[in-house]
């Protein structure tokens, strides 16, 4: 395959999100961070873990701490009986499960239309997104799985 041909399907890769949903907010991870997506999981806590952690699971024999994203985003917690969903991602040779209310498609942006955080977006969402981008009559606010998964003990 041609440099060229490479080249641009690596960029065009790079400007590919997972959709999400964390209490009715449109989200999205980058689509090459994620490795798996799976629904609900038997989570085991973890004592003394930061709230946050939701606990860990099994992932095909491998241990996956899993993060709930309403904790993490300073959102009220899912309502008792609603499972939720896993987007497993990859950061430092490490999976981390990434706990949202639904999952949605794959979409390619245009990072032409990208925007940086507005100035009315909290300060716990403003410090772990990307930017922002409109979808249609949505806002799609873009994670930063790396900060995401910066949680202090």
């Amino acid at each position: 395959m041609p440099q060229a041909t490479l080249t641009r399907t690596a960029t065009e890769a790079a400007d590919m999100v997972l959709t999400l949903t964390v209490a009715g907010q449109l989200c999205g991870v980058p689509v090459l961070s994620v490795r798996d997506v799976l629904g609900e999981q038997a989570i085991t806590r973890i004592p003394l873990a930061p709230p946050e952690i939701a606990g860990s699971l099994n992932l095909r024999g491998r241990i996956v701490t899993a993060l709930d994203l309403r904790r993490r985003l300073g959102l009220p917690p899912r309502d008792p009986g609603r499972p939720a969903m896993s987007v497993v991602v990859e950061v430092g040779g490490e999976l981390y499960s990434l706990l949202a209310d639904q999952v949605g498609e794959v979409l390619a942006l245009n990072p032409a239309e990208r925007a940086p955080n507005p100035p009315t977006l909290q300060p716990a969402w403003r410090d772990l997104s990307l930017g922002v981008q409109r979808l249609g009559g949505s806002l799609l606010v873009l994670l930063d799985v790396g900060r995401l998964l910066e949680i202090e003990a």
